[in-house]
């Protein structure tokens, strides 16, 4: 069972990309619901949005303790939040951990500044949608797991995976299928 954060974003589709690989995928809003999960996917959305639901909600410390012991994913707002420090992050915005990199919020442009590209897996290349993405500007121990021109785009720390991106928005499978593999 794979939880899906539901507490802003990209959740409905999340679970659909989840289910289309034969994973049983449901949004996750309560503690029961997180206990529940074997793996969570933390969506695009808003990240500061997402800490203060969480915080409010009374999952900040449940879902600190859950990136600490079993597989997570992020894809962009879930990449601030999982990482170890976010410039331009407000002050009130409280992370969930688990990646050992330091992002940069919005650092690819606001929301006009939108675009798709091809990212590079180990495996080859897909199609991805970047909306005002966070940029990966310190790789700490992390490992690279996509890049863009170069630069890294998703990453993974032990059992916990982050990507600037939303392939999500356009069917790219490979990184729901590395995270699928890790649980």
């Amino acid at each position: 069972m794979i939880g899906v954060l539901a507490l802003q974003g990209d959740v409905r589709e999340h679970i659909s990309l989840l289910e289309s690989l034969g994973a049983n995928a449901f949004g996750v809003k309560t503690l029961e619901d997180l206990e529940a999960a074997s793996g969570l996917v933390i969506p695009g959305g808003e990240s500061t949005t997402i800490s203060k639901l969480a915080v409010n909600f009374g999952l900040i410390d449940a879902i600190r303790n859950f990136v600490a012991t079993k597989p997570v994913l992020g894809t962009c707002a879930g990449l601030i939040l999982l990482s170890k420090g976010a410039i331009g992050a407000l002050s009130d915005q409280q992370l969930f951990g688990g990646l050992d990199v330091t992002v940069e919020r919005n650092a690819y442009g606001g929301q006009t500044h939108s675009f798709e590209a091809e990212v590079e897996f180990a495996t080859g290349s897909e199609r991805v949608a970047f909306i005002r993405a966070p940029k990966v500007v310190d790789i700490g121990s992390a490992e690279v797991v996509a890049t863009l021109e170069g630069e890294p785009v998703a990453v993974r720390s032990g059992r916990v995976m982050g990507a600037s991106f939303h392939p999500e928005i356009t069917g790219a499978t490979t990184l729901h299928k590395l995270f699928l593999e890790s649980i």
